[in-house]
């Protein structure tokens, strides 16, 4: 699949100019213009001059420093796809905003290469997928073409360009696309990822409208709601005497939260969102919150029912982070319908 050169120009573009406004200087400088329009620096010229630069340089006795060329994060011959500036760097839990501190704490384990240079917006902090369940997921995805509807930072795209030959990763976001390019950049995947500054419903319409692009699987890793996901979406359901009350699921530490619903998907409900993404390609991965009613998702193959769903669950240690729920072709046992 070819290259969109297009919109990374315009990302690069977008990053230089950016940079270039934040951390730019103006330096005046004296200058002549020749008969031939040649500009040339006006050197001083009459022994007044000359003189006065004499005696600054004996006043200056300071040693002499070589200039030093500024690169950004990434270092030399990536400076395209550095995005150093757009968001802070952190590399001390004292820099580090209060409410992002158990977030930070987790920087390694969110990119294993997050010390030599990766960069996360506040959203990103909380949102990015765990590097050790990227990788999973981007085994079981394995694939020519896959799809990235939500991007963010960059996590499961950088996954899925160690095992997919192409990965087409969309935002709606500029600085988080940056930022994934970045990150990818950092990791040498930069290559693999078409990076789309579009919405997922966008690109899928286009996409129908014209003639069709080869995908494989695509991969959805929607807005959960924010960090208070796992509080905020009670599925409710009645009961005969009580009025309503929200169906609890224990986690891996005994702690019970209510039972998360596909409708407090964002920004549309999650059950419409798969249907969108079946008009692509049978093959969906979906990243879900560990607390997601399985009876919804289930549900959302209703009208096909000799095909399964099968829920992975993703593991740090000893806690249970997320739901991963694998359709069509990548199921195990369904590997026949991967081509359909």
């Amino acid at each position: 699949m070819g290259k969109r050169k297009g919109n990374i120009t315009g990302l690069a573009r977008y990053l230089f100019d950016t940079a270039e406004s934040s951390h730019g200087t103006t330096i005046n400088t004296s200058l002549s213009i020749s008969s031939d329009d040649t500009v040339h620096p006006r050197l001083p010229n009459t022994d007044e001059d000359m003189d006065t630069q004499r005696d600054l340089d004996e006043l200056d006795d300071r040693p002499k420093k070589k200039a030093k060329i500024q690169t950004g994060l990434l270092g030399l011959n990536l400076e395209k796809y550095d995005a150093t500036g757009l968001v802070p760097f952190y590399t001390d839990a004292e820099e580090v905003p209060e409410h992002l501190q158990k977030y930070f704490s987790q920087r390694e384990r969110f990119f294993s290469l997050y010390s030599s240079g990766c960069l996360l917006d506040e959203e990103g902090w909380y949102s990015v997928t765990p590097e050790a369940i990227a990788d999973q997921i981007a085994g079981r995805c394995r694939c020519d073409v896959i799809l990235d509807a939500f991007c963010g930072v960059g996590g499961n795209a950088i996954a899925f360009a160690k095992t997919c030959e192409r990965v087409i990763a969309l935002d709606i976001s500029p600085l988080r696309l940056a930022l994934a390019r970045h990150n990818a950049a950092l990791y040498g995947v930069q290559d693999r990822i078409e990076f789309i500054l579009c919405d997922f419903f966008s690109f899928a319409r286009t996409l129908n409208q014209r003639t069709r692009r080869k995908i494989d699987v695509v991969f959805l890793s929607p807005p959960w709601g924010g960090p208070s996901y796992l509080t905020s979406s009670p599925i409710k359901h009645q009961l005969s005497d009580s009025g309503t009350a929200s169906t609890l699921v224990p986690d891996s530490e005994g702690n019970s939260s209510p039972e998360y619903g596909l409708d407090s998907i964002r920004p549309i409900h999650g059950a419409e969102l798969f249907h969108i993404a079946r008009g692509i390609t049978h093959n969906i991965a979906y990243f879900l919150p560990r607390n997601t009613s399985i009876m919804e998702v289930s549900g959302l193959l209703a009208d096909v029912p000799a095909e399964g769903v099968e829920v992975e669950e993703e593991w740090m240690g000893s806690k249970l982070k997320a739901l991963t729920c694998y359709f069509g072709g990548l199921v195990s046992g369904q590997e026949d319908l991967f081509d359909r």
